[in-house]
């Protein structure tokens, strides 16, 4: 089935360029491009497309408003066209926390190397987006945890892609501010990782950091694995500490939330559950299996509350998963398996 998109951007160049590049895919269809949030509203109305493309830098038009309408008034599967600096890792993370899909982060060579050095990437990322329509929504939110926490000692580990965002911040959000710590791989692009750290700290009770090579693991912190060039583990006997770690690419990421699970699957058995949320693709699966068979306890979140159920699937595929939950029964069921 083609894939119809609407393209949104200010600049006429980058509008020609993103739409070259999904007419290079048989599967997509470009059906329009709009240069204002006007004439983006009435063909957004006249075209109904599958799959919206936006830039989220333009002058002239506040990308995040719009976006912000889009998912009020006409919930239509967005994916966001963005540059690797701090601006853009801010409106990515705020677009990802108000709906949209995916974001498409462009090379850092600029135009000519989107143009040059996509690989259909975009036109794969548009054809995902797709098939979210039916499943967007407003995130559920987790209830606040009522009692005082006691730790138990052990520690979560989550893994999440595609949909984690709005995922993660329903499920911390029914963190005390004394959970339990909680190491997190959300698959993002190099530079995007820390804006998500501050962003969730400003919004949940725990303390939420980018994770640092040698930082210990706390109790009420919680660690997101940097985005891009190295894995997060988890050392140590009686003080874990994080360990960053240069190597290739683990089930097609980097960090992998399989390498971060095979870590954990060295300590004993009290001390670890592990989760895996929403994302396309079978990272974290494998690790999970590891948890599982130790003995450790693990849940997947359910198809009906994943914007994507890729991951979950393939963990509950393999066997990984103990128990399945939607994402705002998570939380409370992680701190009944950490505390005293």
């Amino acid at each position: 089935m083609t894939v119809r998109a609407l393209v949104i951007d200010d600049s006429p160049t980058m509008r020609g360029i993103v739409a070259a590049l999904l007419r290079r895919d048989p599967e997509v269809e470009v059906v329009g491009t709009a240069a204002t949030p006007a004439a983006a509203r009435s063909m957004i109305r006249e075209l109904d497309p599958d799959v919206i493309t936006l830039d989220l830098e333009m002058p002239g038009m506040d990308g995040l408003a719009f976006l912000e309408k889009i998912m009020r008034l006409r919930p239509t599967p967005v994916v966001m066209v963005s540059a690797h600096t701090t601006r853009g890792a801010e409106a990515t993370v705020r677009a990802l926390e108000l709906g949209a899909i995916d974001c498409y982060a462009k090379p850092a060579g600029g135009l000519g190397a989107l143009r040059d050095l996509d690989d259909g990437g975009l036109a794969a990322m548009v054809k995902l987006a797709a098939g979210c329509r039916d499943r967007l929504q407003q995130p559920r939110r987790a209830a606040r945890f009522a009692e005082r926490f006691r730790w138990n000692g052990r520690i979560a580990a989550i893994a999440a892609s595609t949909g984690g965002v709005e995922a993660l911040g329903a499920l911390l959000a029914g963190y005390p501010d004394n959970g339990p710590p909680t190491i997190v791989v959300q698959h993002m692009p190099a530079g995007f990782t820390r804006m998500f750290a501050a962003r969730l700290d400003a919004r949940v009770a725990p303390r939420v950091v980018e994770a640092e090579d040698g930082m210990p693991v706390e109790q009420g912190h919680v660690y997101i694995a940097p985005g891009g060039t190295r894995h997060l583990t988890v050392s140590g006997r009686k003080q874990l500490v994080c360990r960053l770690n240069e190597g290739a690419p683990v089930s097609g990421h980097r960090p992998s939330a399989d390498a971060t699970f095979h870590s954990l699957a060295r300590h004993p058995a009290e001390r670890i559950v592990g989760a895996i949320l929403t994302g396309m693709g079978e990272d974290g699966a494998d690790g999970l299996a590891a948890l599982r068979k130790l003995g450790m306890p693990t849940i997947g979140q359910d198809e009906a509350s994943a914007l994507i159920y890729g991951m979950p699937r393939a963990a509950a595929e393999r066997g990984a998963l103990a128990e399945i939950l939607p994402v705002d029964r998570i939380a409370a069921r992680i701190m009944e398996l950490c505390r005293c």
